[in-house]
């Protein structure tokens, strides 16, 4: 998404909420519209689902707000939002009735059409009749077919506009099977097992625009819309010059300007305390004219407070590692523990006039009291500008092999045999399975016994093929060990957040290297504190909030 207006792509920004069936998000209730069965997918009374967009940049972060409150406050199987969170935050947004779970869709197979009317009704009040779109889906189940007409029906008498979508799980048809095989993985069962959790047919992939306008050639007008939609969603990324490093509580008469040339001069006096030489003294002015020319002032004092508090409390501390380590006001401040002029350390490549990005400093702590140091900065700063990170592991070569391997029935030994064969990792990292099979390849020539193995083994290539499909794609998400977000501003004015069930934590819905892949730009910034270091970022957009459908553009004929 980063350099989308560079290359030419308009990103779309939307999720696939979860509502609850009842009126509040807090309330831990089942509401039944029916008996249960086939016709009420909706969670067994949970939870229903609702498609979202943003058509301005308020209405993306009116979707980070809803999208975070749903998993602080209500949370319930899913994080879940409620009719009172649309109506306070469903400005900029375009809404259309989801899929086939559905509140809409639910209660049409449910025979209460009357429900479903009103229902219809009510999110064309919230969003405006023009940003309520009837949702059309037709991957050939039955659960869908059976509610469409009457859905057709609703939407000519409320006046809805039709738009055609199509869920997204898979790039190619042929990938269903590669999908099958993750949705195992994820659920821990196999391929062999009849209860296990699938998908019903193969049309979750994405479909080109001329298949969509055949499938909905009775509703031109919906593929139409879908373009529509794309046009009306216009979000900006590079808007505004707010900036939301947090801000130092300086002593009242001070600024963080002031008083970080301040500190900076009683730390040299305290560094050297038998006079502070020429070269130390020549060398931090120096400094001190880039850091505030270059507005950062207040990062080294934010940094300088926690490593200092940590050091007072007996927290081990590194003595400072990266380019940091050349800043003599680091060191006069406690950051370092180095004097940069003797061991030949550059200032430079930390910071200078010339460097567009903005600096950061590379601080070790003792990891066993490490959540001290997060706990102090939550409580020195505000608990609602801070957060930890969320992580998305990815299923690597091995562990795709041995996952395929399970999910596939054969024993574990099978898993071993081909992950024992593959060529021995070099700097952590093993070949790819693409590369393998792939003559232009580096490593290809060492993957021999690997290949002989699948020319002997029909098994043995059928979990290769397999986990072929799975490798790079998303596990799992997790909390990184020690990454925390610091913002001068509440974090859900700003990015998504969600709360970790087990502990209550406040995890960052966007992950670190997204963050710091979005990292210099001028619209925001905050702290981070990766797994051994705090080190000082900015950013200017989020990662797509996605549902996993796809609103296919058609272009018109």
């Amino acid at each position: 998404m980063v350099g989308g207006s560079k290359h030419g792509v308009k990103p779309i920004i939307g999720l696939e909420a979860y509502l609850t069936p009842g009126t509040a998000r807090g309330d831990r209730t089942r509401v039944k519209w029916g008996d249960g069965g086939r016709d009420d997918v909706s969670g067994s009374g949970a939870y229903t689902h609702m498609t979202l967009w943003a058509r301005t940049n308020g209405g993306m972060h009116n979707l980070f707000r809803m999208a975070s409150l749903s998993s602080l406050e209500g949370y319930y199987f899913k994080p879940r939002m409620d009719r009172e969170l649309l109506e306070k935050y469903g400005q900029g947004l375009i809404g259309t009735t989801g899929c086939a779970s559905g509140e809409i869709q639910t209660r049409i197979r449910l025979g209460q059409y009357e429900e479903a009317r009103q229902a219809a009704s009510d999110f064309r009040d919230i969003f405006g009749a023009e940003n309520f779109y009837c949702e059309l889906m037709d991957h050939n189940i039955d659960v869908e077919r059976r509610a469409q007409q009457d859905l057709l029906r609703l939407a000519k008498e409320l006046k809805l506009p039709l738009v055609a979508t199509n869920d997204l799980h898979y790039v190619d048809k042929a990938d269903s099977k590669a999908h099958a095989a993750l949705l195992c993985v994820q659920s821990g069962s196999t391929l062999q097992d009849p209860k296990r959790f699938k998908f019903d047919g193969e049309e979750f992939y994405l479909k080109s625009s001329a298949a969509m306008r055949e499938l909905w050639r009775d509703y031109p007008e919906a593929c139409d819309n879908t373009l529509e939609i794309a046009e009306r969603c216009n979000v900006s990324f590079t808007e505004g010059e707010g900036r939301f490093m947090p801000r130092f509580p300086c002593p009242e008469g001070e600024d963080e300007t002031s008083w970080f040339i301040k500190e900076v001069e009683a730390g040299l006096r305290r560094r050297f305390p038998e006079g502070v030489p020429a070269y130390a003294e020549e060398q931090a002015k120096y400094e001190t004219e880039v850091i505030v020319g270059k507005g950062y002032p207040g990062y080294f004092l934010v940094v300088a407070d926690f490593i200092n508090w940590a050091k007072d409390n007996k927290i081990r501390v590194g003595p400072g590692r990266g380019s940091g380590a050349g800043s003599m006001c680091a060191y006069a401040m406690g950051i370092t523990d180095l004097d940069p002029v003797p061991h030949g350390l550059i200032f430079e490549r930390f910071l200078n006039p010339e460097r567009q990005s903005m600096p950061d400093f590379d601080v070790d702590f003792d990891d066993r009291r490490r959540s001290e140091v997060i706990r102090y900065v939550g409580d020195r700063y505000g608990e609602d500008r801070v957060a930890m990170i969320a992580t998305y592991g990815t299923l690597k070569a091995k562990a795709a092999l041995k996952d395929s391997a399970r999910v596939m029935g054969f024993p574990f030994s099978m898993g071993e045999q081909l992950t024992k064969a593959m060529p021995p990792a070099v700097m952590g990292k093993d070949i790819p399975l693409s590369g393998i099979e792939d003559e232009s390849h580096a490593r290809y020539g060492e993957a021999g016994d690997f290949r002989d193995l699948l020319e002997r083994d029909q098994y043995a290539a059928e979990v290769f093929e397999t986990a072929k499909g799975v490798e790079g794609l998303k596990r799992q998400w997790g909390v990184h060990a020690a990454g925390v977000i610091m913002s001068s501003e509440p974090l859900i004015d700003i990015i998504p957040i969600m709360r970790r069930d087990a502990d209550g934590a406040i995890i960052t819905q966007f992950d670190y290297p997204t963050c710091e892949t979005l990292a210099w730009s001028r619209w925001t910034s905050w702290v981070c504190v990766t797994s051994r270091s705090w080190t000082m970022h900015s950013t200017t957009s989020w990662p797509t909030v996605t549902r996993p459908s796809t609103l296919s553009c058609c272009p018109r004929t």
